[in-house]
């Protein structure tokens, strides 16, 4: 199997409550609600992921970004990529879909890598400027911050981790992502 197709499979059975979803621990027991709006439009573009929990189908990604465009039907158009095993490592990229479910603040949107199969994205916090976001879901298993920079000054490195912390997030399962 390759690893493009283990990264659909991992995403569709992490983001819809099968088996490999109750096996990883649950980080936050009480995920809230979007702080703010999302203007889409400014959400769009690259994003860097600066720290994540660990997912099977993550397993030894670095170098990890995230590409955000508009498809002619008005979804979202991802392409996830990572270098495998280091930060020079061969490339992998996964494509998806996005829908937006709460159209009123934008900031919940369902994500699909394999066929009719979505799972929840919900940006839970951003800076005004969209130059970094925290990305959760309902279940508190997964967690992604991720910023505009690949290397952003230590300070909005603290600060993202003392928000995720503000958000009920376990800073002992967050996995730093190397650029």
């Amino acid at each position: 199997m390759s690893f493009r197709h283990f990264l659909l499979i991992g995403f569709v059975a992490a983001t819809t409550g099968c088996a490999t979803l109750s096996s990883m621990p649950v980080g936050n027991r009480n995920v809230p609600q979007p702080a703010k709006s999302v203007e889409l439009e400014r959400y769009l573009g690259r994003w860097y992921e600066l720290y994540r929990y660990d997912a099977p189908f993550q397993k030894g990604c670095e170098a990890v970004s995230a590409d955000y465009s508009r498809n002619m039907d008005g979804s979202v158009r991802i392409v996830n990529s990572c270098r495998k095993g280091k930060v020079d490592g061969p490339m992998k990229t996964a494509i998806g879909k996005a829908k937006i479910v709460d159209a009123a603040s934008g900031a919940k949107l369902k994500v699909s890598f394999f066929g009719p199969f979505y799972g929840d994205y919900w940006v839970l916090d951003h800076s005004d400027d969209y130059q970094w976001s925290i990305v959760g879901e309902p279940s508190g298993r997964y967690l992604w911050i991720l910023s505009r920079d690949p290397r952003p000054s230590e300070n909005l490195r603290a600060m993202l981790r003392h928000r995720a912390e503000q958000l009920k997030y376990d800073w002992s399962l967050v996995r730093e992502t190397r650029h």
